[in-house]
């Protein structure tokens, strides 16, 4: 890599992380800790507006921002198979923003490079969520960035119903199955359960906050834990 593309890319990484160790860096380059220490003083010097230091690491200044860039060949390409696949395995407001997304990102595009990515003969089948179930993952989905506690009417494995009043905590993809994993405030424990075994799903009245022993970083940690004791792999 030439030293200006990698400054350029350097600068790119910055930008792209709340901090950025030099060992990071490092290791994306392809280059030594010392090379990144060099490259970033000289950035410095030349009045790029980088902050920290050797050992902490690094990010912009507030309120510093560069111009829009311009998308390679690969870079568009990716984005657009990546928005194809996405639009099959998302809730219908995230599949619809995607697809806006990707659209910005087209408009920008030379001609060519456009007709390319338009025409690339990658294709992702109508195979994904069933229409119920992505409408009910994005109600999963928005309880959990609101903090919102859910009423769910669940089957279980057996085909055993239940309802259960939950906090949801996080949304997880499986490859073809999403699951909520949640705080069950009916059976005062994690649970884990299949969007596509939801049978009816309501938004309660009410929030809920962090508690101790009931957060997803709380659960993340008691599966590692149980995992690690029983050897297996899966994480939920």
């Amino acid at each position: 890599m030439r030293r200006a593309d990698r400054l350029f890319a350097l600068v790119q990484l910055i930008r792209g992380r709340r901090l950025s160790t030099a060992a990071w860096l490092a290791q994306r380059l392809e280059v030594s800790p010392r090379t990144v220490y060099r490259d970033v003083a000289d950035l410095q010097v030349q009045g790029v507006p980088i902050e920290g230091e050797a050992g902490v690491g690094y990010r912009f200044g507030r309120g510093f921002d560069l111009p829009p860039l311009m998308f390679t060949a690969d870079e568009a390409r990716a984005l657009a198979v990546a928005t194809r696949i996405a639009q099959q395995w998302l809730d219908p407001a995230l599949a619809l923003a995607a697809g806006d997304a990707m659209s910005r990102v087209l408009s920008v595009l030379p001609g060519v490079v456009r007709t390319e990515v338009e025409k690339m003969p990658l294709l992702v089948p109508p195979l994904g969520l069933k229409p119920a179930v992505a409408r009910a993952l994005q109600v999963l989905r928005e309880a959990a960035q609101t903090r919102t506690v859910l009423e769910l009417d669940y089957l279980d494995v057996n085909g055993q119903p239940s309802t259960r009043a939950v906090r949801p905590l996080g949304c997880f993809f499986w490859g073809k199955v999403w699951t909520l994993a949640a705080w069950c405030e009916t059976r005062q424990a994690f649970r884990s359960f299949r969007a596509d075994r939801i049978q009816g799903v309501r938004a309660l009245p009410r929030r809920f906050v962090d508690e101790p022993g009931k957060t997803l970083a709380d659960l993340l940690r008691q599966v590692q834990a149980e995992n690690g004791r029983e050897g297996k792999g899966c994480p939920l």
